[in-house]
């Protein structure tokens, strides 16, 4: 067995682990199938039965009852066609509406770092279209196929029991179909795995480039990247056009080899009429003639059908490579205590995103419970990283961080992520209603219990003049808010989760002054009795920190309360004079 035949076992082995759970509907198909196989043969014979028995010779006295049994058949092969057609159809999609939100619970469970290297549009074409193909395998795929091949067997075996001598002549031709079935074969599989890989390319650009055309139309790129979505949809218009190559020679060489086999039927069947009247009957040819439809249609129908499952391993294979990606922060922690006082020890911490590359050196600190901590310093010093690894987006080198005393490795990583809420810079909606942002869903959270914490944040008052008030659509990413809107959102969300800890990462850069001045003290509130870490810009924000850590090239380099920081006369006071005459130059 060739190397590809196992993989593509190993492949059919995990979609089938999908079907256990259908497995009567599965057995129900595989019986309508050969059912269906078993009863396809006989209306044919009965077309010759009639023919020789009652047209020929005249008697017409069963013709009727030959009719009627005639349709009976018909009706019977409809009815079970049906049944068939509906039940592989609703097994393959209940098969992948199950494998998708496995995908979908696998992807929203990845490291961080997975997706500063994989492109989105690849993962919602690996989640939609590629998951539709698998659900080809068995709607138009492999139980389609078997019942195919065992109507062609059937069938086949009907005929040379009939009449052996007239069926090896009529199907001699058959080697080469096989021939030829197999080197299209191969070749479609190569034009469909490019179709595929165009697709997925197709996806990435477009959910890219869509997100992003405020960035094109600000820089008047739209000529640009016509030209590069123009190349991209080039390359999957090609890849298409050579499928569609090879069925265009494919489909005219059964037609000729079909044609090949009714002339020798037709050949032979007229000289052997003629010699053995009593063998050879022409009831025996117009069934010959029907079988032979029957038996090429099917083969015809196989090489569509195996590329359709061809298409359909080449999607699993890549929805598996997804579901195989080992990268989830490990889970084998069980401490979930039932109250955070929010202690967070930093002890020796290095961290680095690519092997040896440390963002983080020998970070040493510690928040006490209640305690406000900011980060302060130039871009790319470590301020984000830390809050990153906190949550466990990242792990950590080398070092230990504790809460309350225990490692953060051996909290319940969801325990640990619901007691740290973080409020962001660029503020993330969904395309919901301002509740159900707040909420994120969670039964467990009223109405009123929102209603307060925007009126402690002073969001109330907008909220309510909104369409819908609570229940107002925000649109995609928060489309129809302004910023400052987003960002009071995000402070409610944070506050109905009550959090034990609290991280602002520069959360009022984006807002006007006005509003930042709204916000400040709905932010005071905030963090009131929660242990708080706030990464700012604008060091007028922190002011009030119990302590201020500067961070340098990932080494901290100060500590100490705002005053106490002044007084040095080192890195903090560089920043805050060169801030502070800088905002004034731009008041002046």
């Amino acid at each position: 067995m060739a190397t590809g035949d196992v993989y593509n076992a190993g492949l059919l082995k995990r979609i089938f682990e999908y079907v256990k759970p259908y497995r009567s509907i599965f057995a129900w198909s595989i019986f309508l199938t050969i059912a269906m196989a078993a009863v396809s043969p006989i209306r044919p014979f009965l077309i010759k039965y009639t023919l020789d028995k009652y047209i020929l010779t005249g008697k017409y006295n069963g013709l009727l009852q030959m009719t009627i049994a005639m349709i009976v058949i018909l009706l019977l092969q409809t009815l079970i066609q049906y049944n068939q057609t509906y039940l592989t159809n609703s097994l393959g999609q209940s098969v992948i509406r199950d494998l998708r939100v496995n995908v979908f619970n696998h992807i929203t469970k990845l490291k961080l770092k997975f997706f500063d290297k994989t492109p989105i549009g690849q993962l919602i074409t690996r989640t939609v279209s590629d998951l539709e193909t698998i659900s080809d395998i068995f709607s138009e795929g492999l139980i389609s196929m078997v019942g195919d091949s065992l109507q062609v067997v059937v069938i086949i075996a009907v005929m040379f029991y009939t009449d052996w001598e007239l069926s090896l002549v009529m199907l001699s031709p058959i080697p080469l179909l096989i021939v030829a079935t197999r080197v299209f074969q191969k070749a479609i599989k190569v034009a469909f795995q490019e179709i595929r890989t165009e697709v997925a390319n197709l996806n990435t650009f477009l959910q890219e480039h869509i997100t992003g055309v405020a960035i094109i139309q600000y820089f008047a790129r739209e000529r640009q990247e016509y030209k590069k979505f123009y190349a991209i949809n080039k390359r999957y218009r090609d890849a298409n056009v050579r499928s569609n190559w090879y069925y265009s020679i494919f489909f005219p060489v059964v037609e000729l080899i079909s044609a090949l086999s009714m002339g020798l039927l037709v050949w032979y069947g007229a000289k052997s009429i003629l010699a053995k009247p009593m063998d050879v009957t022409p009831g025996t040819i117009t069934q010959f003639i029907i079988y032979l439809g029957m038996v090429f249609t099917p083969i015809r129908q196989l090489a569509d059908k195996f590329n359709t499952l061809q298409m359909g391993m080449v999607g699993a294979e890549r929805v598996f490579k997804v579901l195989d990606t080992d990268e989830r922060t490990p889970n084998l922690g069980l401490e979930k205590p039932k109250k955070l006082s929010g202690n967070i020890n930093f002890k020796h911490v290095w961290f680095a995103y690519v092997e040896d590359q440390y963002v983080l050196k020998d970070i040493t600190f510690e928040v006490k419970p209640g305690e406000t901590v900011a980060l302060v310093g130039a871009t790319g010093a470590g301020k984000s990283s830390t809050i990153n690894i906190l949550n466990r987006f990242y792990e950590i080198q080398k070092g230990e961080i504790t809460v309350d005393g225990i490692r953060i490795e051996d909290f319940d990583i969801d325990y640990l992520r619901s007691n740290i809420a973080t409020v962001l810079q660029d503020v993330f909606l969904f395309s919901d209603t301002i509740l159900n942002n707040i909420t994120l869903n969670n039964p467990e959270i009223g109405l009123e219990e929102v209603i307060a914490a925007a009126k402690k944040v002073g969001a109330h008052h907008f909220i309510e003049k909104l369409p819908g008030g609570y229940h107002y659509n925000v649109m995609e990413r928060g489309a129809t808010l302004s910023a400052g809107q987003a960002q009071l959102i995000s402070f409610i969300r944070a506050l109905v989760h009550n959090p034990a800890i609290l991280v602002l990462d520069e959360a009022t850069s984006s807002v006007d002054t006005e509003t930042e001045m709204l916000i400040q003290h709905a932010i005071d509130n905030l963090m009131r009795g929660r242990t708080s870490i706030v990464i700012a810009h604008r060091l007028s924000t922190i002011q009030k920190a119990d302590k201020i850590i500067v961070l340098e090239k990932g080494e901290i380099m100060e500590m100490g309360s705002h005053q106490e920081l002044l007084k040095i006369d080192g890195y903090y006071k560089k920043l805050y004079d060169l801030q502070f005459s800088s905002e004034g130059i731009a008041k002046n």
